[in-house]
């Protein structure tokens, strides 16, 4: 899934490649992924795009007052081309989801892979009126997200630390990667209740969390979309790696079963040596 420094990379792309010049057609071919029907679709054509932004893990095209706005979910992705093929896309029979092309012959396709579908495309003329980005809470990178902001945060929080940096409503644009490195970089457990951390811990998951995103991002920046999925696999120290040597300490990384997906961390570095429990799996044995 891409992330907010994946999703901050699309939009510095899109913004080199596509601001300045026109849509000549948007066409969807995964029917349910188009979340809206007012404005239609095919408002954009000859609409000159004049800005690109990032909401969390939203991206918004600025079509002169009518936004494209896309999700791009779990198992999405938006494929650039040069040249546009001009071959049509048939409803079902692709992996694609919606067309865009341009008045210069580039554009792109939102892609999606597996079968439970989730990437959602919408036009609105203002991006808060899709549901998703009016939720959102502040975004960690913004200069203005103070540690004074961030403690205020976590002490209104009795849940878990790691299920909160998830949580698009209180942190726009971090999911299950980021949460993991995040978390591994603050030497922290993933289980560590939010309103129960000390000040210091406060302090160093804070400077974990900026410095973790603002790295990624500045290694994401200028680089193509086919390049992105890549780098961010090859930048995790814990995310993705079970039973792999942490790079910090040499202890083997693991894995637990959390909600809909897993995470993985190091036991030396975050949880005093003790291996956390996988309550899914221990419901699964009795």
């Amino acid at each position: 899934m891409p992330e907010l420094p994946e999703v901050e990379a699309l939009v510095g792309f899109l913004r080199e490649r596509a601001v300045g010049r026109a849509i000549m057609s948007a066409s969807v071919s995964a029917i349910a992924a188009l979340k809206t029907f007012d404005p239609p679709l095919s408002t954009l054509a000859g609409r000159e795009i004049v800005a690109a932004q990032r909401h969390g893990k939203f991206v918004d095209l600025d079509a002169g007052g009518t936004h494209l706005v896309f999700h791009l979910a779990r198992a999405g992705w938006l494929r650039w081309y040069d040249e546009l093929p001009k071959t049509l896309i048939k409803p079902g029979k692709s992996p694609i989801a919606l067309r865009v092309r341009l008045d210069d012959g580039a554009g792109f396709d939102l892609t999606e892979a597996g079968t439970k579908k989730s990437l959602a495309v919408y036009v609105v003329h203002d991006p808060s009126d899709v549901p998703g980005i009016a939720r959102l809470g502040p975004d960690p990178t913004a200069p203005d997200f103070t540690l004074d902001d961030f403690a205020g945060v976590l002490a209104r929080r009795r849940t878990q630390i790691k299920g909160l940096l998830r949580d698009q409503s209180v942190f726009a644009g971090v999911g299950n990667a980021y949460s993991d490195e995040i978390l591994h970089n603050a030497r922290m457990s993933p289980y560590a209740l939010a309103a129960k951390l000390k000040p210091d811990d406060v302090e160093r998951l804070y400077h974990a969390l900026r410095d973790t995103l603002d790295d990624a991002i500045a290694a994401a920046a200028g680089k193509r979309p086919d390049e992105l999925k890549d780098s961010k696999r090859t930048r995790m120290q814990v995310h993705g790696r079970t039973g792999e040597a942490c790079p910090v300490c040499g202890d083997t990384v693991r894995e637990v079963i959390f909600a809909d997906s897993t995470f993985q961390y190091c036991p030396t570095c975050q949880t005093g040596g003790k291996p956390l429990a996988d309550r899914v799996l221990s419901r699964l044995l009795k």
